[in-house]
C-alpha cells in the first residue's frame, strides 16, 4: 500500500498525535460552552462584528441545530458512531496510516466526543437555560434533564448577509443562519479535510491487513 508507514515508533508519535488532539479539543470546547451556558440567558447575543455574533441556542438535535430523529436515538447513535471512529483511528495508527489523515479522523472524533458530553452531562449538572435567567451548576443529578438528555449548547452565528428581497426563493433571508459550535467546527474542518485529500484511505483503512494477518 502506498504512503503506509508500517513502523510502530511511527505509531507511537501518531497515538500522542491523537491523544493530544481529542483532548485539546475537549477542554477548549467545553470550557467555551460552560462560559456561555452560566454566563448568558438563552436567545441572549453579543456582537463581535457585523456579520459574527455569539448567540446562546441549545438544540436538541445534531450539528448546526438540525432536529431530524429522537433525542436517545441520537445520544446512543452518538456512542455508538464514536465507538466505531475510535477503533477505526487505533485501526489506522497501527497500520501506519498518513500522519494527515490520523489527524482528521482525530478532529471528527473529538468533536463528536463533545457534543455527546453536553447529551450526557448538562441536563444533570446544569439548571435550564431561559430567556430570563442563566444557568447554575447544580447537584449531579439535580439539573434539567436525565441522563443522555442534554442539550447542546451553541453558540457561533455568522449572519454573513441577507438576500436582496428580489432574490427568488431566498430573498430577505440570511445566507447563513445555523448557530453552531467548536466541536461541530471540528467535526465539519475533519470531514471536509478527509474529503479533499484521504479519500482513498477510508476503505483502505477498513480492508488493510499487514502481511502477519494474511498469513
Amino acid at each position: 500500500m502506498d504512503n503506509l508507514q508500517p513502523e510502530s515508533r511511527n505509531s507511537s508519535r501518531q497515538g500522542r498525535i491523537a491523544l493530544i488532539i481529542v483532548l485539546s479539543v475537549l477542554v477548549i470546547d467545553q470550557i467555551i460552552k460552560i462560559l456561555v451556558k452560566t454566563g448568558m440567558s438563552l436567545g441572549e447575543s453579543i456582537e463581535v462584528t457585523s456579520w459574527f455574533k455569539i448567540l446562546f441556542v441549545e438544540n436538541n438535535g445534531m450539528a448546526f441545530g438540525m432536529e431530524i430523529i429522537g433525542k436517545l436515538f441520537l445520544s446512543l447513535f452518538r456512542i455508538g458512531a464514536i465507538s466505531f471512529f475510535t477503533w477505526y483511528l487505533i485501526k489506522i495508527i497501527n497500520k501506519g496510516f498518513p500522519t494527515g489523515y490520523i489527524v482528521t479522523v482525530s478532529f471528527v472524533i473529538a468533536g463528536a466526543i463533545g457534543n455527546l458530553l453536553d447529551c450526557m452531562f448538562y441536563g444533570l449538572i446544569f439548571t435550564e437555560s431561559t430567556p430570563f435567567n442563566e444557568a447554575a451548576m447544580t447537584a449531579f443529578g439535580d439539573g434539567y434533564a436525565p441522563f443522555l438528555y442534554g442539550k447542546v449548547v451553541d453558540m457561533f452565528y455568522f449572519p454573513l448577509w441577507t438576500w436582496p428581497d428580489w432574490v427568488p426563493l431566498v430573498g430577505g433571508d440570511i445566507f447563513f443562519e445555523p448557530v453552531f459550535n467548536f466541536a461541530d467546527s471540528c467535526i465539519t474542518c475533519g470531514v471536509v479535510a478527509l474529503l479533499l485529500f484521504y479519500t482513498k484511505y477510508v476503505n483502505m483503512g477498513l480492508h488493510y491487513k499487514d502481511s502477519d494477518e494474511e498469513n
